[in-house]
């Protein structure tokens, strides 16, 4: 019997306790996430960001919409566990470092693997919104490099042209 109170305690403590708390449903609305210009030293030419998944608490995804107007482009760059590009609108241009470029439009997408030097950008007579997501590795997406200069982004649009 001396065993019994112990034991009835815990029981009433453990029934008692309040039930751990359930995760909610985290809805972001629309403007919520505010745009931003790209920066200058990511990007050449008119380039919008929108931020759509950023809280890394909840994991190691990030996601972004971003829109280049006609001529615009990344620097040249690279990610950690690759990204994965989804042309929402217009019409866009990507290369990897060594390799002929390729048009992307609507509706494509596009997998740059991890580590790989690549960039992206609108083409020159056309917008082009992508919507980007990638995985970040110690806490980092992306390594920025150097900035594609503009013979670099002709040469990339004549050698598409050519490779469609």
């Amino acid at each position: 019997m001396r065993h019994s109170l112990p034991l009835a305690l815990i029981l009433i403590l453990a029934f008692a306790a309040p039930a751990a708390a359930q995760p909610d449903t985290v809805i972001l609305p629309a403007g919520s996430r505010p745009a931003s210009a790209g920066a200058t030293d990511r990007f050449t030419g008119s380039v919008r960001v929108e931020p759509v998944i950023e809280d890394r608490t909840q994991g190691h995804t990030t996601a972004g919409r971003v829109t280049f107007q006609p001529g615009a482009r990344s620097a040249w760059h690279t990610h950690p566990l690759g990204q994965w590009l989804w042309v929402v609108e217009g019409t866009g241009i990507t290369q990897v470092e060594g390799q002929p470029a390729h048009l992307i439009h609507a509706g494509d997408v596009v997998w740059c693997p991890p580590n790989v030097r690549h960039w992206h950008g609108a083409a020159r007579g056309s917008a082009m919104t992508h919507l980007s997501v990638q995985e970040a590795l110690n806490r980092r997406n992306v390594q920025w490099l150097e900035k594609v200069t503009d013979q670099q982004y002709d040469a990339a649009l004549a050698s598409a042209a050519r490779h469609p």
